[in-house]
């Protein structure tokens, strides 16, 4: 069976006709529930639907249709959840059960209200005046043996799970950019990075019309950027380690052995955001304020931004 996928249609098209009409179904609830300009993608291999950020993913499994909505609406909905198996973001829905419309419907209203005041990248903002040089480049990369995934709020070509290309039109030019850039020879000296000092790898190549363009040169970068994913080729984040607690922080947990057994549970980077947290306060009274705030989260092994992250 294939296992991976461009669009939501290849996905549903991969399964036996049963099977086929389910998650047609399926895709027509959420459709009717989604607003009209919600976006029908691929993400985490999964048929995906974004408006604002992941309104609801869905899959199917050998028993079950995986319904993927986030933590929130779990919660949220939990009593109309009772009868079904649930986990912290996902529901299961047996193959052997009619399909919740009213369910599935209230789950994508109750995303869609989460969702319409956060604010995503707008790398669309300028896109009417760049047409010309998306649909070249649209044309060109259908030449490649890149995969499109949606990331960001934007495509995003991969090879092997790995990022190669993506582009976007911004005010005073048309941007692509390459992810392994800086392991790029760069014949024509065309590359620059978008943020000195900040920019690990990535390149772009920047472009004021689409009569700028040259396709066998273009393609030639493409090509040598496939290239480094294939030799493996990639700059490793450095990892900066954890800085133990210190001053007011460390004698807190160290006077309540179940709260300091709970923080050294957490992962690195939560530890890191709670440190930050406590030691950024200049007043005693507002470290204390904030432990008061943070012990709960952290007794129930949550991160200080977990809420935040959907």
């Amino acid at each position: 069976m294939q296992t991976s996928f461009s669009t939501i249609d290849e996905y549903i098209h991969s399964f036996d006709k049963n099977t086929q009409q389910t998650l047609e179904e399926l895709r027509e609830i959420i459709r009717d529930a989604a607003p009209i300009d919600a976006k029908e993608t691929i993400n985490y291999a999964m048929p995906t639907y974004r408006w604002h950020g992941n309104l609801i993913h869905f899959a199917k499994f050998k028993n079950h249709i995986g319904i993927y909505p986030g933590p929130a609406a779990i919660e949220a909905l939990a009593d109309k959840l009772a009868s079904f198996k649930t986990t912290k973001g996902a529901i299961q829905i047996p193959l052997d059960q009619k399909l919740p419309r009213e369910l599935i419907t209230d789950i994508v209203y109750f995303n869609t209200h989460l969702l319409k005041d956060k604010q995503g990248p707008t790398w669309d903002a300028h896109r009417d005046k760049w047409i010309d040089c998306e649909e070249f480049m649209n044309q060109l990369i259908l030449q490649t043996e890149l995969k499109k995934e949606f990331k960001w709020g934007t495509d995003i070509y991969t090879l092997n799970g790995k990022n190669v290309i993506g582009w976007a039109g911004f005010k005073n030019f048309f941007s692509l950019w390459f992810y392994n850039g800086v392991f790029l020879e760069d014949r024509d000296k065309v590359l620059v990075t978008a943020s000195e000092g900040k920019t690990k790898a990535l390149r772009q190549w920047r472009f004021k019309s689409v009569q700028e363009m040259d396709p066998q040169k273009i393609r030639s970068y493409i090509d040598e950027s496939i290239q480094t994913i294939k030799d493996g080729k990639e700059i490793k984040i450095e990892r900066t380690p954890v800085q133990p607690p210190e001053g007011f922080f460390k004698e807190a947990l160290e006077q309540n052995n179940t709260l300091k057994q709970a923080f050294d549970n957490l992962t690195p980077g939560k530890q890191k955001e709670y440190i930050a947290y406590i030691n950024e306060a200049k007043q005693d009274k507002t470290k204390h304020t904030r432990m008061e705030k943070i012990t709960p989260l952290i007794l129930d092994g949550k991160g200080l931004h977990d809420k935040y992250k959907r």
